[in-house]
This record gives structure tokens, C-alpha cells and sequence, in this order.
């Protein structure tokens, strides 16, 4: 498949992808992934070895269309967790 990524243009396939990302360690996920077999990466980590750019180079969106294109699994931001709300401190009184 022909995409754009940082305005270059790469023709990738699925299999090629598989090949690349194969040995290579997942970081942990902190924003958009993807899985690849039975691991999740981060989208940008993948942009990084199939393009061979740098990461500021390109967006997580840019990567992410391409990778669904292919028929990878792409997953969105996790929503951020809100703590639990604490329980209430009372003043204690001095005696």
C-alpha cells in the first residue's frame, strides 16, 4: 500500500511491517498503539523503525491511517483515569 508519512512517500505491506517489528521490544504504551502479532506498540515507536525517522519527524495519525490501511489493530489514546475521590480529613480538635 502506497502512504505518506512526513511527506514521503513509502509503499509498505503487512508482511514487511511483521518483519521489521519482529525482536524488537515494545515500549510502554502512553498514547495511540498498535498491535503487531500479540504485542502492542506505541504507534510512533513503529512510525520510527518502518520509516526510519525521527518521531517528531511525523504524527501518531499519519502512522496510525497507514497501519489501518494495512489491517492492523490500531487503538486510541487510553482516557486518562481520574484518582478516587479521598476521604474527607476533619479537622481534630486540641485539647
Amino acid at each position: 500500500m502506497r502512504c505518506v508519512i512526513a511527506r514521503f512517500p513509502f509503499d509498505l505491506f503487512k508482511s514487511e511491517v511483521e518483519q521489521a517489528m519482529k525482536g524488537v521490544k515494545p515500549e510502554p504504551v502512553t498514547g495511540e498503539s498498535v498491535i503487531i502479532g500479540r504485542r502492542h506498540y506505541p504507534v510512533k515507536q513503529v512510525g520510527e523503525v518502518i520509516t526510519r525517522q525521527d518521531r517528531r519527524d511525523f504524527s501518531a495519525q499519519e502512522v496510525t491511517r497507514a497501519l489501518t490501511g494495512l489491517g492492523f489493530t490500531c487503538r486510541a489514546m487510553p482516557a486518562p483515569v481520574a484518582p478516587e475521590p479521598a476521604e474527607p480529613v476533619w479537622p481534630t480538635s486540641v485539647v
